[in-house]
């Protein structure tokens, strides 16, 4: 699957799945631009993309950041002349509940990188990637189907809006020949519920699995690249399960 030529855009790809997707991008002969929030670590994965393939675009922005958002697209176009796949990947994780007065704060956050960014930045790079009949890939999550359990409230309904926003793009830009998918992981190890301040004994509980397993980045990029690649030619609109079997105990 040579993406010889092509031009990427990977959000969150500091860490874990956009991590593991930008250098799996970049060993199949594309151009990534690498967008996160953390410079460090975007220079660390930068490395390992620059030692399998070309050396990344290492974009430092906060996606839920408008003027940032348009920079992104904007140095994009401006370093490679062209936009063929994007990833939308960024995500937080906050927990708040009804009764514990936090929902709102959790809502807020959430829906502004996990929703409110994706739509912004498909919107502005939504006309080059018609000019290269392009495709989008979003990273959604089980969760959009199952709530685990409370406090994870509004983190399932953003990635719900998420579903429904792939299939209505999906919808739209069909004509256009342009496709657009979501990627639903269950558990994967990453550092998503680290920094969102849950405990050992929380993160164990949510992953539990009927393969008795917890996905790891390669797996979920290997999925994308698929999803973005030729061979998902006559695949658009579909979100697509990758969880050891999480959703059949629900």
């Amino acid at each position: 699957m040579s993406f010889k030529n092509k031009v990427v855009i990977v959000t969150g790809a500091s860490s874990g799945i956009g991590a593991a997707t930008a250098i799996l991008f970049s060993k199949e002969g594309a151009n990534v631009a690498m967008v996160g929030r953390n410079e460090q670590k975007l220079n660390n994965v930068a490395k390992q993309c620059a030692a399998v393939g070309n050396t990344p675009l290492v974009i430092r922005a906060d996606v839920a950041n408008d003027n940032d958002a348009r920079r992104i697209v904007n140095d994009t176009l401006k370093t490679f002349g062209r936009l063929d796949v994007l990833v939308n990947n960024a995500g937080v994780v906050q927990y708040g509940t009804i009764l514990d007065g936090k929902v709102l704060e959790a809502y807020d956050k959430i829906m502004a990188i996990n929703l409110r960014a994706v739509v912004h930045i498909t919107m502005l790079a939504a006309p080059h990637l018609v000019n290269s009949k392009g495709n989008i890939v979003n990273v959604s999550s089980v969760a959009a189907q199952m709530h685990v359990t409370p406090p994870f409230m509004s983190y399932c309904t953003s990635k719900a809006g998420l579903d429904h926003f792939t299939r209505g793009c999906a919808l739209e830009l069909a004509e256009k020949g342009v496709r657009v998918n979501a990627i639903s992981p269950g558990p994967v190890e990453t550092d998503i519920i680290e920094n969102s301040g849950s405990t050992a004994e929380a993160t164990a509980a949510a992953v539990q699995t009927p393969l008795g397993r917890v996905s790891q980045s390669e797996e979920i990029a290997d999925l994308i690249i698929y999803v973005a690649s030729d061979k998902s030619v006559g695949i658009t609109g579909s979100v697509i399960v990758t969880d050891n079997g999480m959703m059949l105990k629900k």
